[in-house]
């Protein structure tokens, strides 16, 4: 099997306090930061020292959502709404007070954005004016994550109930009601394949889900010691990486789901405390965001073994 060696390319500091939430910018190598300081950041990983403020809220902010063609964020502020900040001239171009809860995760699609709340509440909007479309009950606790299929209308939720419903987003009626994960749900991703949705715990469990046999459970992994907090996949779908509050980030071959890589503080200087999110900048470099108020920025090269 090849070997697979990580480096860290960058650090970025100048955060207060936790980071939550990642976005990619438009420039190539470059994305937002944002978290419990209210501060959203623009960042070149090539230019580490010179993180750019974009916007300063009031609130934590667990969620950023790209309009890239529109040369927009949308900013998610924990008990405050929804802001549509344009990143040209840096100025608020619409807000929402759609909710008094926080606002954990934030989807686009066809001008539509999906906003979690913590109440339990669906909230979608227009991604142009912020308009309210409707708003929907999903369950009595915190919705955590969204993921949208990119050809079938699924829209997966991950809750602290435990479940994640699935979600027919033109109709808004349900689909399927996924059980397995015995805690919060934190984050769904679905394959680039478009046959699997892959969630992850609280209960550290990583979960296989194949959408053509109607969602069924494909394949459980235990996947980190503690809470899973984010899963990402490469551009290319050749990869996908986990987080998690155990300090760590695991890279993953993607059509095997086998693990091909720890990456923690005692094997490659990673983070002290959680990792609570991952953006890929290509296919063979990311970033992560943590507790410890740092961002870093990660390449992996595989190096094919060659027998005599």
């Amino acid at each position: 099997m090849a070997k697979i060696q990580v480096k860290k390319i960058a650090t970025m500091t100048g955060h207060a306090d936790s980071l939550y939430a990642l976005a990619p910018a438009a420039a190539p190598d470059c994305f937002y930061s944002a978290g419990n300081d209210g501060l959203v950041v623009l960042w070149d990983k090539n230019k580490p020292e010179q993180g750019q403020l974009i916007a300063r809220v009031s609130g934590t902010v667990y969620a950023l959502c790209p309009l890239p063609e529109e040369q927009a964020l949308v900013v998610g502020q924990n008990n405050q709404g929804v802001y549509r900040i344009q990143t040209d001239t840096r100025q608020v171009a619409a807000s929402a007070a759609v909710t008094s809860a926080a606002i954990f995760d934030i989807a686009c699609q066809n001008n539509r954005l999906y906003v979690a709340t913590g109440s339990g509440e669906l909230v979608v909007l227009t991604a142009d004016r912020l308009q309210t479309i409707g708003k929907w009950q999903i369950c009595d606790k915190s919705l955590r994550c969204l993921a949208l299929h990119a050809s079938l209308p699924h829209l997966a939720v991950g809750t602290s109930d435990h479940h994640i419903y699935i979600i027919d987003h033109r109709t808004m009626q349900p689909i399927a009601k996924l059980a397995g994960h015995t805690n919060s749900v934190f984050s769904l991703t679905y394959s680039p394949c478009r046959r699997y949705l892959l969630s992850g715990s609280r209960d550290a469990h990583l979960r296989i889900w194949n959408v053509a046999a109607g969602y069924a459970l494909q394949q459980s992994i235990v996947a980190h010691m503690y809470t899973i907090n984010h899963i990402a996949y490469s551009p290319d779908g050749r990869w996908f990486i986990t987080c998690s509050k155990d300090k760590s980030i695991k890279l993953w071959e993607a059509a095997t789901f086998t693990l091909r890589k720890v990456i923690d503080r005692a094997r490659h200087a990673g983070h002290g405390t959680s990792v609570n999110k991952l953006l890929w900048l290509n296919n063979n470099q990311f970033v992560a965001a943590s507790d410890d108020r740092t961002l870093s920025v990660w390449e992996f090269t595989v190096e094919n073994s060659i027998n005599f």
